[in-house]
C-alpha cells in the first residue's frame, strides 16, 4: 500500500483556523459518548457561555487522551514542567444548560 493511500486531506476554514480561546473545560459522559464543553471566563464576569461543544465516542476519548498526555510530555521536554497549581474560579459556577430566553 502507497503512503498516498493512508494519507487523509482535511480542510481548515480560515473561521476554524482563528481558533477559540478557553480556560474552563467541563466533560461529561455516559455509556456512549463524552461531551466537552470548552468555556472561557472572564474575572469579575458572573456569567460565562460555552464557546465549543467536542461530543465524542469513549474510544477516540481514550484515543484523545493518549495523544494529549503524549503533546504535554513532549511540551515538557522542550519547554518546562508545566506546574498544577490547583486554582479554582475565584467566583462560584452555576451549570445552566438552558438557552438564555
Amino acid at each position: 500500500m502507497s503512503q498516498k493511500q493512508n494519507q487523509i486531506n482535511i480542510e481548515l476554514s480560515d473561521e476554524i483556523s482563528k481558533g477559540k480561546y478557553a480556560n474552563l473545560a467541563m466533560i461529561a459522559h455516559s455509556s456512549s459518548e463524552f461531551v466537552v464543553d470548552f468555556i472561557q471566563l472572564m474575572p469579575g464576569v458572573p456569567k460565562a457561555k460555552v464557546n465549543s461543544r467536542i461530543i465524542i465516542t469513549p474510544e477516540h476519548a481514550k484515543k484523545f487522551s493518549i495523544a494529549l498526555n503524549d503533546n504535554i510530555s513532549k511540551y515538557e521536554q522542550k519547554y518546562e514542567e508545566i506546574k498544577d497549581f490547583n486554582e479554582l474560579p475565584k467566583f462560584p459556577l452555576d451549570i445552566n444548560s438552558q438557552p438564555n430566553k
